[in-house]
């Protein structure tokens, strides 16, 4: 019975051509959620789609803007009779925020979220959802900016990014073949790994590149230098260091929830970073030369084989 429910309603006849969901949730409505607002209304993947927000200004801010058709401060309001939940807060919150919207989860409702780490929140809120039967499916789009609130929202977004959905054994297939084909139709490319898999991963390409951008910004503009530093500071800086923009409480929250798997990738970069610092200090051209010869290579081959991601 569970498979009947999981079957696109679109092909039962239930929605229109190309509606994916009945109702969509957006529980919290900044750049990633205003984005998936804006993308879904546009491309018409729901019926109708509601965001959840915290203060009452940003009700008519999130209305004017259009990333949603209604906007609500209640968390049981935002929840009733939505056929997907998408959770769009900061990783601290996301249980805060999920567990007052409970009570009025549809029967067999899907929720996933678009957190940086998967490992914990699953661990954390499958179990919850499931309580109040519904379905968790992990998720987490590489697309991003280092602009905040729902102003900077961007239907084109997650178009060529790849989204990483996360699937366990307490899932039914038919609900992570949905989040997949949600993300599909958003424009996305979803990739399939395991939470934690997935956690080793970006902790070297998303975690770490944010914690290297923020630690040049604080050493080359820190006080302590001479004024004219910062004048120096051209085209190469403000590209090497964009993300160090990104919102700091966020950045806590990932580099703390990840710290098992960040930390060992800051331990191999420090390491990598002391052999080029001793081959600076020893004069070795060959060993300077391969260090940025070997950069080059898989980058541009990096570069060569992978569309253009969004920025993250």
């Amino acid at each position: 019975m569970m498979a009947l429910f999981y079957l696109s309603s679109s092909i039962l006849g239930l929605y229109p051509a190309g509606v994916l969901f009945q109702k969509i949730t957006l529980a919290g409505v900044g750049l990633l959620g205003g984005s998936l607002g804006l993308a879904i209304r546009q491309r018409g993947l729901a019926a109708r789609v509601d965001g959840l927000v915290r203060r009452g200004a940003s009700v008519a801010e999130c209305e004017k803007l259009g990333v949603v058709d209604h906007a609500t401060r209640d968390p049981q309001q935002a929840a009733r009779n939505a056929d997907l939940i998408v959770l769009c807060t900061p990783i601290s919150q996301m249980r805060e925020v999920l567990s007052p919207m409970l009570p009025a989860l549809k029967p067999n409702a899907i929720v996933t979220d678009v957190g940086s780490v998967k490992g914990s929140v699953v661990q954390e809120l499958e179990p919850m959802v499931a309580r109040a039967g519904g379905q968790f499916v992990g998720s987490h789009p590489m697309a991003g900016a280092e602009k905040m609130g729902p102003g900077a929202a961007r239907a084109d977004l997650f178009v060529n990014a790849v989204c990483v959905v996360t699937s366990t054994p307490r899932n039914a297939p038919e609900a992570v073949q949905r989040v997949e084909g949600f993300w599909k139709a958003l424009g996305a490319n979803p990739l399939r790994l395991a939470p934690d898999l997935h956690d080793d991963l970006v902790s070297r390409s998303s975690h770490l590149p944010h914690v290297v951008a923020a630690g040049l910004v604080n050493c080359i503009l820190s006080p302590t230098h001479p004024k004219e530093q910062e004048m120096l500071c051209a085209n190469g800086f403000r590209d090497t260091t964009r993300i160090a923009s990104g919102s700091p409480g966020m950045w806590r929250d990932i580099a703390l929830t990840n710290r098992g798997y960040l930390a060992r990738a800051l331990g191999v970069f420090i390491e990598d970073l002391q052999e080029f610092k001793l081959a600076i200090e020893n004069g070795d051209s060959k060993v300077i030369e391969e260090f940025f010869e070997r950069a080059r290579q898989r980058r541009d081959q990096w570069s060569g084989q992978t569309s253009s991601p969004s920025p993250e």
